[in-house]
This record gives structure tokens, C-alpha cells and sequence, in this order.
């Protein structure tokens, strides 16, 4: 350890986020672990002001079974006392008198920022504290500083630095959600909606809901309408795509959307403004609370708990003389950022908004906010722009390949409405590589993908044939036959492989010599050079729904539950929703299962309950071991524990590969559709014939040739050889143990 911070403390403020739970489980549980004892403070910075009570000491259990509840169960409150010195000395007193010099802030940019005014003034509070004889000397000279880190909870996502803010894909869920059960009201009668969603300087919310559900409108305070009279543009656009055959209008406004001028744009004006011109009635939501609260995403989960568990580490070897800290996410990879720096850019897009330079308040938006912004402004089109005259148009064909993945559709979509946009023929091929083999490709058209966006499964068709023989002379056949200049493959496994072999036949089939580029889509997310998988995302929170009602209903009894999850030979599935769900236990094939590992788990589990546990929760990847089954688990569990407990398999099968895709599958589906349609423009423009993959890796969003597949990848248990995410095994072991002394 660093400084011997002797005891630290947690507490949640400003605006609740769900997930927040899962960063003070996280906390508390990393605290113990280290042996360092910790606090929480209950109700934020009023909880400190007030003493007492509200600063209470916790234990490994005080945090058991919170991760699956919105909001903060540890409270939230504003306080005006801690705006003022007065209150931030009586606040010290508080946190000296209990042994604390280490917090764990978990909330938005206010509360960080209160959080290091506090920092600061901390040794002047100590000397007056010392000087009123509130505290001793000799309590004054132990706490000579306070160290902070801080967690961003916020479901705007607006906090620079970070990609991802603790509550905002959960409220995205909430959103679109709500958005897809409007979108299919609205079609039924030919009506238009005005939906209003949360974020007051930021439009990540609204931005990425409407690129998500596929809206016709987007009203967002970084970049306003750019007309004076957006009143028309807009209820035209509206005109034009019902002509073009749309049956639903749907327009998403922030809470903070403006004019150029900077003049608020609430819903009644939007809607006044489309029943003038419309001629109908239109109808508003606004969705409000909602959106903050209900059970976390499953990526809401594990970021808190990810974020939490680092928070500690960062804590416990932080100096007196360092910045403090606040812990973000980018690219996939937790990163320590200056805490008062991230702040000062947060303000400062709210300030270029206030000075209508929107340019500027864009700018200070991530690259994959821009990216967004700008697909959305081709994907909101009624109809594509007019072909430009002689501008080359190629013929590109999309299939999706292997199992079928919530996203697929998503992704589809966004590539055929792209590449139609830019003038090019976009062919969709049905069923696979066995429908281009059969010659099953048609033309598609810019409203033949209407409502694609939302939608789970393959609209196109999937098959998991990999092409050998004469399937390979078919293929080719079919290629010339269609003239088919480039082909976007949106599939799993048996897609890469397909396109492997076509890349490694070019020899014999010169038909072949076309650009391929691969886009990630499996819920196995065990593709090389790929850290998510389309349909990833959505299955883990299917798996993480299911996972949260079996633990309801193990209430009554003792009972240990062997939950079976897919994946075949990649973890991922199976450690993430145990990371997501607290499970005590995850069988993976990476690590392979023995039979001395089953008698420990099993006097673990009876020690357990003997303790007075309810529940066993054991995750189990279909493929951990051929021998030791789900069945063969249960049973041995349920012979050994026999007077102590009881045990149920629960096989969710299918569920997993189903459903409608989840907005963060969504979002990934139409930025990855987007650049791998530019990949295929550029190669066909220079007469290239790459063949790729692309996703991000270590922290870079990239193509991979696909003649390096064998060498990524262990082609006999279908994954790749290096995976990001077995790095988080020993935080998931961390955290499920039954207290901090078990080894």
C-alpha cells in the first residue's frame, strides 16, 4: 500500500444512476478485501454534514443482493450546508471524529467538483477545527490531507474523458424500449409522436436513441437546426417519408434542445409546430423519471463494479501530494484521468452551447459522438440523395453469416441506407453463404429496410455454411452472374471462416479477387480481432433478466442454482453475466473444471448456507467440460449437500440468441456498418481487392487482414487466442467470495 490510508468511505450524490449500487458493492468489498475498513455515507454530502448515523461502518453482507436495484440504496440528497465553508468544516469534523481520510465520490461533474474544493481547503478546515477545540492535536496531525477519487454516475453521459458514464446505457434501455412500443402505436394509426428524453447540455441520449429506434428527428442542444425556419424542414421531412411509405413519425428532443438563437424548444412548440403544418394531431411523451430508474443494464453492472473495484486500488496508493483522480472508460480500457481537467472540459461544452458556438460545443464531443451525428443525418432521410452524375456506382452485396445475432439487422440496415445514400447498388443475399451459393440476392431499396433498426433475428436469412468444393464454384458462378463488386459479411464464426476460404481460393476462383470485409456479429463474442461482437451485448442482459428472477425464486429455500450459458468454448458469456450477477462461481472451458474444483466448491457451498446463505449461484459455459456436465454438477452438489441444501439446473438455451437487440448492440451496429462500408467504397474506388475483419482492439478501432485469421485464432475451440476479458477474473473471484478472510 501507499500512504497507510487508514479508512476510506463511499458515498453517492447528486442526480441517482443506475449501477451506482454495483460501485459501492464493488467498493466495499475491494476495502475488505485489502483489509481496510470502510464507511458508507448515507443521503451524499448531507449525510457527512450531519454526522451520526448517516456515517456508518460496513461489512462484506451489508452489500449482498444490491446489484440488480436502480437508484442508490445507500441515498442521495442535494445539500446546501456543504456549499458553504461552515458546512464543509462541520463535514471534516464528521469524517476525522470517524477515522476517515479516503472518499469514493460517486456522482456528476457538481459533485466532483465539491469533492475537490473539499480536498483543498482540508488542511485550513483542520487547523479551525483545531482552534475551536473540536478536534485534538493529535487527531489534527493524523489527517493532515484527504484523498479523493472520484466514479462518474450520470445517465447523460456528458462527462469529458470517459466514454461511458454509470447509468446511461441503462437509461438508453429505458429509452428505446419506450421508443420501439411507440414506434408500433404510431404505425398502427399513421400518427406522429414527439418523444422528450433527459440531458440538459448533452444530446448523447436523444442522438443515440433515435440512430438506435430509427426516429425521423432529432433535436440536440450541441448542434441546433441549422435553418431559421426548422419548423418547415422538419414537418417536410416528415411529409416526405410518409409519401415515401412510412406509417410512423417519430421525432426525439432533448430537454435541453434550442434554436440557433438559443431559444428553448420545449414539446408543446415542436408539436404546435407539426399540427399546424401536418394537418394532424400529434402526440407527445414525455418520459421523465423513468429514465433514471429500473434495474441496471447488464453493462451498467459490471462498469460500476469494474470502476468500484479500481476506485480502491487507486485509494489505497494514492499520495497526498497527487491530483486527484477521476476513473473513466475508453475503448474498453479503465484509464485514471485528472480529475479537475475532465471537469473544466465538461463545463466548457455547456459554456460553448451558452455562446451558440456549436461548432466548438461538437467538437469537445467524443469522435464516436460526431460519427453518430452524422449517420444519423443520412439515416433520417425519407429518401436517399439524388444520384450524382458521374459518380461510379458499384455493386455491393450484404449477407449474414452463422448463428443468428440481435444486431445483424441493425447493421444491415445501416449499410444498405449508407451505401444507397452515395448512389451505390446494394444487394441483399439471403440465407447466407448457402443463398449466394443458391444465387438468392435481390436489390434492395431504401424503404425495403424500414424498421430493421429495432428488430432481433435475421431479416435477411442466416445460414452456418462454410463454403467448400462446389459450393465455392457456386458462389463464384453466382458473383459474376450478379455482377457483385464487394461483399459485407455481418456474421459470427462460420461467416469469417466462409470469407477465409474464399480469400485462400482466390487462385482457383477469380471471381474472388473482390474486396470482403467481415463485421463482428455473434453472442459468442469469440471473433479474432474483436473485443464485442454484435448481439454480445443483448444476450448477456437476456442471460442477466433471467438470472435476476431465479434468484427470486429461491427465496423460500436453501437452494443453489447451476446456471448452463453458451458461448461454446469462449467464456465471455459465462464470466461477464457472473461478474453482472454476483455469482459465487464460473465454470469456463479457458480453465477447464476438475473434480477437486467441484469438492471445493462444494464444502464452500456448504459452509455457506450453513451460515446462514439462501442462495448458490454457479454459472456454468455449455462447453467448461465435456464430462462434468450441468447435470453431473447438480447432482454431485445435490448428493453432497444433500441436508444442507438443494440444487436446480436452469438451461436458458435459445432465449440467449434471441430478442430485440439492446441500444449499445444497436449503436456498435451502425457505427461498425458505417466503416465497413467506407472500407468497401475506398477498395472498390481503387480497384483493391482486401479481404478484412474489423473491431476494436487494445484500444483502436481497426481492419485485420484476413489472411492473419488462423493466426489469431484457436481454430479447435473456435476463439481467439489472446481475450481481453480473462484479465477480469480475479475481480470476479474478488467479489464473490463469502467474506474477506475466505482464500
Amino acid at each position: 500500500m501507499g500512504m497507510a490510508t487508514k479508512r476510506i468511505a463511499v458515498l453517492t450524490s447528486g442526480g441517482d444512476a443506475q449501477g451506482m449500487n454495483s460501485a459501492v458493492r464493488a467498493v466495499v468489498r475491494t476495502a475488505l478485501d485489502k483489509g481496510t475498513q470502510v464507511y458508507a455515507i448515507y443521503e451524499g454530502y448531507q449525510g457527512m454534514v450531519d454526522g451520526g448515523e448517516r456515517i456508518r461502518e460496513l461489512g462484506w453482507d451489508s452489500v449482498g443482493g444490491i446489484m440488480h436495484i436502480g437508484g442508490t440504496v445507500i441515498g442521495t440528497a442535494r445539500c446546501e450546508a456543504f456549499m458553504t465553508r461552515d458546512g464543509r468544516r462541520t463535514a471534516a469534523g464528521n469524517l476525522i471524529k470517524s477515522g476517515i481520510d479516503g472518499l469514493v465520490v460517486i456522482g456528476g461533474d457538481g459533485s466532483l467538483t465539491g469533492a475537490d474544493l473539499f480536498r483543498q481547503e482540508w488542511p485550513g478546515l483542520v487547523t479551525e477545527l483545531l482552534a475551536r477545540k473540536q478536534i485534538s492535536t493529535k487527531e489534527a496531525g493524523a489527517y493532515p490531507s484527504l484523498a479523493i477519487v472520484g466514479l462518474v454516475g450520470s445517465i447523460d453521459n456528458d462527462f469529458h474523458g470517459t466514454d461511458m458514464t454509470i447509468g446511461a446505457d441503462t437509461a438508453l434501455h429505458r429509452i428505446t424500449e419506450a421508443v420501439d412500443a411507440i414506434t408500433s402505436t404510431a404505425a398502427s394509426h399513421q400518427r406522429t409522436f414527439v418523444v422528450k428524453v433527459m440531458g440538459r447540455n448533452c444530446g448523447y441520449l436523444a442522438l443515440m436513441s433515435g440512430l438506435a429506434c430509427g426516429v425521423d428527428w432529432v433535436l440536440i442542444p450541441e448542434s441546433p437546426p441549422d435553418v431559421e425556419n426548422w419548423q418547415e424542414v422538419m414537418a417536410e421531412r416528415l411529409q416526405a417519408g410518409r409519401k415515401a411509405g412510412r406509417r410512423d413519425s417519430i421525432v426525439i428532443l432533448a430537454e435541453g434542445a434550442h434554436d440557433r438563437n438559443g431559444n428553448y424548444i420545449g414539446s408543446t412548440e415542436v408539436q404546435k409546430a407539426l399540427e399546424e403544418r401536418l394537418g394532424e394531431e400529434v402526440r407527445v411523451t414525455v418520459l421523465g423519471h423513468v429514465q433514471r430508474g429500473g434495474r441496471p443494464s447488464a453493462y451498467d453492472r459490471i462498469l460500476g463494479t469494474l470502476l468500484g473495484h479500481e476506485a480502491v486500488v487507486t485509494l489505497l496508493n494514492a499520495r497526498p501530494e497527487d491530483e486527484p483522480v477521476v476513473i473513466g472508460i475508453r475503448n474498453n480500457r479503465l484509464t485514471r484521468l485528472p480529475l479537475m481537467e475532465c471537469v473544466r472540459k465538461t463545463k466548457a461544452v455547456a459554456e460553448a452551447i451558452a455562446e451558440k458556438d456549436y461548432q466548438k460545443a461538437m467538437g469537445l464531443r467524443s469522435s464516436s459522438f460526431t460519427d453518430a451525428f452524422s449517420t444519423l443525418k443520412t439515416m433520417v432521410r425519407a429518401l436517399p440523395h439524388p444520384l450524382t452524375e458521374g459518380v461510379k456506382r458499384f455493386r455491393i452485396g450484404v449477407l449474414n453469416a452463422g448463428a443468428p445475432a440481435p444486431g445483424m439487422n441493425t447493421a444491415s440496415r445501416a449499410a444498405i441506407r449508407l451505401g444507397l445514400d452515395q448512389g451505390h447498388i446494394m444487394l441483399g443475399i439471403n440465407n447466407g453463404f448457402e443463398g449466394l451459393a443458391e444465387g438468392e440476392v435481390r436489390e434492395m431499396d431504401w424503404m425495403g429496410v424500414t424498421g430493421w433498426a429495432s428488430r432481433g433475428g435475421s431479416m435477411l436469412g442466416t445460414s452456418r455454411l462454410v463454403p467448400k468444393g462446389s459450393d465455392l464454384y457456386a458462389i463464384a458462378r453466382t458473383i459474376e452472374n450478379n455482377d457483385i463488386g464487394a461483399l459485407l459479411v455481418i456474421g459470427g464464426w462460420s461467416g469469417y471462416q466462409a470469407a477465409y476460404n474464399m480469400t485462400a481460393n482466390r487462385d482457383n476462383f477469380p471471381a474472388f479477387n473482390l474486396p470482403i470485409v467481415c463485421l463482428p456479429a455473434s453472442i459468442n463474442n469469440n471473433l479474432p480481432g474483436s473485443e464485442f461482437s454484435i448481439g454480445t451485448d443483448t444476450a448477456l442482459n437476456s442471460i442477466v433478466d433471467a438470472v435476476d428472477k431465479i434468484k427470486q425464486s429461491a427465496v423460500a429455500t436453501r437452494r443453489c442454482f447451476v446456471v448452463e450459458v453458451m458461448g461454446h468454448w469462449c467464456g465471455y458469456l459465462a464470466l461477464m453475466s457472473g461478474l453482472a450477477t454476483g455469482a459465487e462461481r464460473v465454470y469456463l472451458n479457458e480453465e477447464g473444471v476438475t473434480l477437486r474444483d467441484l469438492q471445493i466448491d462444494v464444502a464452500k457451498l456448504t459452509r455457506g448456507f450453513e451460515g446462514g446463505k439462501r442462495l448458490g449461484l454457479m454459472i456454468r459455459n455449455e462447453y467448461a467440460n465435456s464430462i462434468y456436465t450441468t447435470g453431473f454438477m447438480c447432482s454431485l452438489f445435490e448428493e453432497e449437500g444433500r441436508e444442507v441444501f438443494d440444487v436446480r439446473p436452469a438451461i436458458l438455451g435459445h432465449l440467449q440468441q434471441g430478442g430485440d437487440p439492446s441500444p449499445f448492440d444497436r449503436i456498435q451496429a451502425n457505427r461498425l456498418a458505417r466503416l465497413c462500408l467506407e472500407f468497401l467504397i475506398e477498395q472498390c474506388s481503387q480497384d483493391g481487392d482486401r479481404s478484412a475483419f474489423i473491431g476494436l482492439l487494445e484500444g483502436q478501432l481497426k481492419f485485420h487482414d484476413m489472411r492473419d485469421f488462423e493466426r489469431l485464432v484457436d481454430i479447435q475451440h473456435q476463439r481467439p487466442r489472446q481475450q481481453w476479458w480473462m484479465d477480469l477474473r480475479g475481480i470476479a473471484a474478488l467479489l464473490a467470495k463469502l467474506g474477506p478472510d475466505e482464500k
